[in-house]
């Protein structure tokens, strides 16, 4: 369980960490640096991730969606999956206002959901 030696070699430079599906930096300060944590978290966060979009994307129970939104949210926001955290944001707004989700949020959700997913599993490595 550790994180992917070909991220450590790359020449350490300014890097525009909003460009990353995940903020390296936010998650190393949340899990205080410690690298096998990192993984777990990430680990977790995938399983999570893809769970809870999945209910969002099926369920017809107004209060399951709400609820999957929301954590979708919190949990992106914890690991710093920023984009995501901010279109699951965007989408409990668009829910909370006209009682549902347009294709095209779902769309953009599942894209972002699949980027992050994609990007854990370059860094984790078993």
């Amino acid at each position: 369980m550790a994180l992917s030696r070909r991220h450590a070699a790359v020449p350490r430079q300014k890097v525009d960490r909003t460009t990353r599906p995940i903020d390296l930096v936010h998650l190393a300060r949340q899990t205080f640096g410690d690298r096998m944590l990192e993984c777990e978290v990430l680990r977790l966060f995938e399983q999570q991730v893809r769970l809870y979009f999945d209910r969002v994307r099926t369920t017809t129970d107004r209060e399951e969606l709400a609820i999957g939104l929301h954590t979708l949210k919190g949990a992106s926001a914890g690991v710093g999956a920023v984009v995501l955290a901010d279109l699951a944001g965007s989408a409990e707004i668009e829910f909370r206002e006209t009682g549902g989700l347009e294709e095209e949020t779902l769309a953009d959700m599942a894209m972002a959901v699949e980027e992050v997913c994609a990007y854990i599993a370059r860094l984790v490595v078993d």
